[in-house]
């Protein structure tokens, strides 16, 4: 017995005394492969793996002097996925699994489980493999290294949700953890951050406009992982709209909108575009003054109180063609927040919204593109890898042939004109590393039409940019960038040599901006930066063009302008659900020479009658400066998990003005900046709203209401010169305006039958008041504002027949836009003269049109060239004549009346999508 025990125990020491051999080696530069060759030359020891597992990058610079395996094996693997197993002279590695002592050594020894070099070791286990709603399998992923001491952790998995075919990221996407209560929703850049415990968890992604994705995932530590989604051809996705509806539950902001083109592809519109400004006055407090007007009217702001902005970028005219288009091809935008209410901390400038659109990256993996064909414009998008995996190149480009349809056009000057427009778009997208990515952009566009044949306009837009995103750590990012917008205008008459001459104006602002945002011990989501804008202003030079001219030259001083801003806003999350949106923004504007500025008496006219002097000013001194706090604060309660209610407070400076007699917005419109004698406008908003959706059927419902008042409101004397005026005050008022309103929205999200109805009642009104006549305005009282509106109401629908074919309507009712009505005439001194009501005391008749589009897909076959889809419609199906405009003229000593209209007969489109 006592022999057994001493050959027991000799074996035993053998055993342990081989598992603890000394060992001295130097690694220098090496790889691990490297360093697996070097130690079985110098050792006993031989290895089992797969090749690929190894990092072949890595390389590794140790020292041992008389040291054990395994503290060599884990300073060797210390960085890696890689775990190891002992057992005499083999070393078996595992991918980050483990193998346990209680593997015997006969199973690892016998021939039916043999382990050959450079071959895995089978592990058994007893997880069944997942399946997903359509009974594929689905692949486990393993995030991190097993480890003994982490079996009741819980890590942070990060990363991104990318479009597999662009890899583009997506924002506002959903993360389910099957078996878990929570959702978690990816950012702006399609970055997510997830707790999870040690083990496997089954997720979901759910996106608009995607598949749902279901992963397994195997966690032993916190890591990265990215989720890549397939594109859904379908019109519409049943849980893409769960996820939208959930984040306007929970998110602190109200009165805001936010969608991507794809939500815009079954809409019928005028000429078969997409249109990004055309599907917003579909939605609550949206409107525009008429058809194929140009610039939009939100929540009773003028149409140069919204900020346009394109990657940060400032677009002044965001307009093609008379208002028909959008200057913006809908094929490179990714998503567009439309902010109504509550206006985060980081935007400011503007009273009324900010429309923040973002261009879709560029594909890194491979060629791919979009385009379409209509009866009036074309459009291609081509994605063009330039190092794999790591920058590609966006090319778009779009353009008219539009003539054709001015002569369809119940207006003869209309038909005798010619118009045409193009734009371009690039855009160079480069990740530098995991943590930092550089984006260079530029956009052109331009417009060019004849109205008449002796005379030509033109107007441009063009923007430059770059920005660069890092993040500093886990819960620290920051973005930095500079742009530069331009936009001008140029009208030439060439009718007769004495009289020829060419005008131009203009603007151009370049904007350098900072945002950084840091996640607080999971309660703080903080918000922080600055930004910058020099505003140059040409207001216009008078040129005439021929020697024999009778006509002068005239040009407008420069003005300059420098806006800058510091801001901060902190999400916190007092209870579960309790959240508060706090935000500041202090604001400041230098109004810069070189330039002179006029002094007028206190308590008089601003005319020339009281001027009192005329100052000058060097370059870049300052003439006036203005300054205020902007305070921005938002207010959740969810009441239950589908039931919300918020409230908001906002106030907002602007600073450049447009001036415009005209209802709707013009081309030939300028621009300007607040000085000694024009003020900064100053905009309040308290804002109110009902937040519903349901967990068993696809419906959400909203109910917003709102209260504005704004000082400074800028209006104009009748008959006023606005253009070449070197004293453009004494032609300008500035009052008071209050707007009001409550929007309801109701939206079905999924279904063989889906959309939204939407109905806004508001007022918008102005009060021009003066101790003195020539400044006063309907006797001081308030009186409707022109794009005053009060019944607006949109019903748009598609009913889908099978998953390739469906129809959509598209329904408009508005009320009449406010007029000036003559109402008798009078004769004074010997001549008869026309008597007119009190500004805006009349409407003219209602409108209301329908719309109806009936769209096909192509198969959807996953392997093909292109997908495409085709969509035909008829837009004022009733042929409704609904009035643009009512004028008045004098003929044979009687006032008439004329109406009129851009689309009295219904328009047919038809026009092809496709995508590669």
């Amino acid at each position: 017995m006592k022999k057994r025990l001493s050959l027991i125990l000799f074996f035993v020491c053998l055993f342990v005394f081989s598992q603890d051999k000394k060992i001295t080696i130097e690694f220098k530069d090496a790889t691990i492969e490297e360093c697996i060759n070097q130690i079985e030359k110098n050792s006993e020891y031989q290895f089992y793996f797969k090749k690929e597992w190894l990092n072949k990058s890595q390389l590794i610079n140790l020292n041992f002097n008389n040291a054990s395996i395994n503290e060599i094996l884990t300073a060797i693997f210390n960085e890696s996925k890689i775990n190891f197993y002992l057992t005499d002279s083999k070393i078996i590695l595992t991918l980050n699994n483990l193998i346990y002592d209680k593997v015997s050594n006969s199973f690892l020894e016998s021939e039916s489980n043999k382990i050959e070099k450079e071959s895995a070791p089978v592990l058994i286990s007893d997880e069944e493999n997942y399946r997903n709603s359509d009974n594929e399998n689905i692949s486990l992923h393993t995030i991190g290294k097993e480890s003994k001491e982490n079996q009741r952790g819980i890590f942070e998995i990060k990363g991104k949700i990318l479009n597999n075919k662009t890899g583009e990221p997506i924002s506002n996407a959903v993360i389910k953890i099957k078996g878990k209560s929570n959702l978690f929703v990816s950012d702006e850049k399609g970055a997510y951050r997830i707790q999870l415990q040690y083990g496997k968890h089954i997720i979901e992604v759910e996106s608009f406009g995607y598949k749902k994705l279901t992963s397994q995932i195997l966690v032993y530590d916190s890591g990265t992982f990215d989720f890549n989604v397939s594109e859904s051809i379908t019109e519409l996705n049943e849980v893409v709209v769960e996820a939208k509806s959930d984040k306007i539950i929970k998110n602190t902001t109200s009165g805001v909108t936010s969608f991507n083109m794809e939500e815009m592809k079954n809409v019928p519109m005028v000429l078969g575009e997409r249109d990004i400004l055309k599907i917003a006055t579909t939605l609550p407090g949206i409107k525009n003054t008429g058809e194929g007007s140009s610039g939009v009217n939100v929540r009773g702001g003028k149409e140069d109180q919204n900020l346009f902005l394109l990657d940060y970028a400032t677009i002044y005219n965001p307009n093609h063609f008379f208002g028909f288009f959008s200057s913006i091809n809908p094929y490179i935008i990714n998503e567009a927040d439309i902010y109504k209410g509550s206006i985060p901390a980081e935007f400011g400038g503007r009273i009324a919204s900010v429309f923040n659109i973002t261009s879709k990256n560029g594909n890194s993996e491979k060629i791919s593109g979009e385009g379409g064909l209509g009866p009036v414009t074309s459009n291609l998008t081509l994605n063009l890898p330039i190092i794999k995996e790591k920058s590609s190149l966006q090319v778009a480009a779009r353009g008219t042939y539009s003539d054709w349809i001015l002569k369809s056009v119940d207006n003869e000057e209309i038909k005798k004109s010619n118009a045409s427009f193009y734009d371009l778009f690039l855009k160079y997208s480069h990740k530098i590393s995991e943590k930092t990515s550089l984006d260079v952009f530029g956009y052109y566009s331009k417009d060019k039409f004849k109205l008449t044949l002796d005379s030509t306009y033109s107007y441009s837009n063009r923007i430059l940019g770059i920005k660069a995103r890092h993040y500093f750590k886990d819960e620290h990012s920051a973005q930095i960038g500079i742009t530069n917008s331009e936009y001008k205008f140029d009208i030439g008459y060439n009718g007769n040599n004495q009289n020829s001459f060419d005008f131009n104006f203009k603007v151009n602002e370049t904007k350098l901006f900072y945002k950084g945002s840091l996640n607080f011990r999971k309660k703080h989501k903080i918000s922080y930066g600055l930004n910058s804008v020099l505003y140059n202003i040409n207001p216009g030079t008078f040129s005439p063009t021929d020697t024999n001219t009778i006509l002068e030259y005239k040009s407008v001083d420069k003005e300059k302008g420098l806006e800058s801003a510091l801001f901060a806003s902190d999400i916190f999350n007092i209870t579960p659900k309790l959240t508060l949106n706090l935000g500041l923004r202090y604001s400041n504007f230098l109004a810069l020479g070189s330039g002179k500025q006029r002094v007028y008496q206190n308590n008089s006219p601003t005319t020339n009658e009281y001027l009192i002097e005329e100052v000058s000013y060097g370059n870049n001194q300052v003439m006036k400066a203005y300054n205020g706090l902007e305070y921005r604060i938002a207010l959740r309660q969810m009441i239950t998990e589908t039931f919300s209610t918020k409230l908001s407070y906002d106030t907002n400076y602007q600073y450049i003005h447009k001036l415009s007699t005209n209802t709707t917005q013009s081309p030939t419109d300028t621009w300007k900046i607040s000085d000694l004698n024009i003020k900064p406008t100053y905009g309040q908003q308290i804002s109110l709203g009902l937040f519903k959706n349901f967990k068993n059927i696809p419906y959400e419902i909203s109910l917003e209401s709102y209260y504005k008042k704004s000082s400074n409101f800028m209006d104009f004397k009748t008959g006023a010169q606005l253009i070449l005026n070197d004293h453009i005050e004494t032609e300008v008022l500035q009052g008071e305006g209050k707007a009001y309103g409550i929007e309801l929205l109701v939206k079905k999200t999924s279904g063989r039958l889906n959309g939204w109805a939407g109905y806004t009642y508001s007022r918008t009104l102005v009060k021009l008041d003066s101790p003195f006549d020539g400044e006063t305005v309907n006797n001081g009282k308030y009186f409707p504002a022109n794009f005053d509106k009060p019944h607006d109401f949109n019903l748009i629908l598609n009913y889908k027949f099978t998953k390739r074919y469906s129809a959509s309507t598209n329904f408009v009712y508005q009320t009449g836009r406010p007029i000036t009505y003559p109402v008798g005439s009078y004769d004074y001194g010997g001549s008869q003269y026309t008597l007119y009501s009190n500004r805006n005391e009349f409407r003219i008749p209602d409108y209301y049109r329908l719309d109806i589009g009936f769209n096909i897909e192509g198969n959807h076959k996953i392997k093909k060239l292109a997908h495409s889809f085709w969509n035909i419609s008829i837009y004022n199906v009733l042929g409704r004549n609904n009035p643009y405009s009512i004028y008045f003229v004098t003929e044979d000593g009687k006032i008439k009346g004329y109406k009129t209209s851009i689309f009295s007969i219904p328009v047919p489109t038809i026009s092809y999508n496709f995508k590669f």
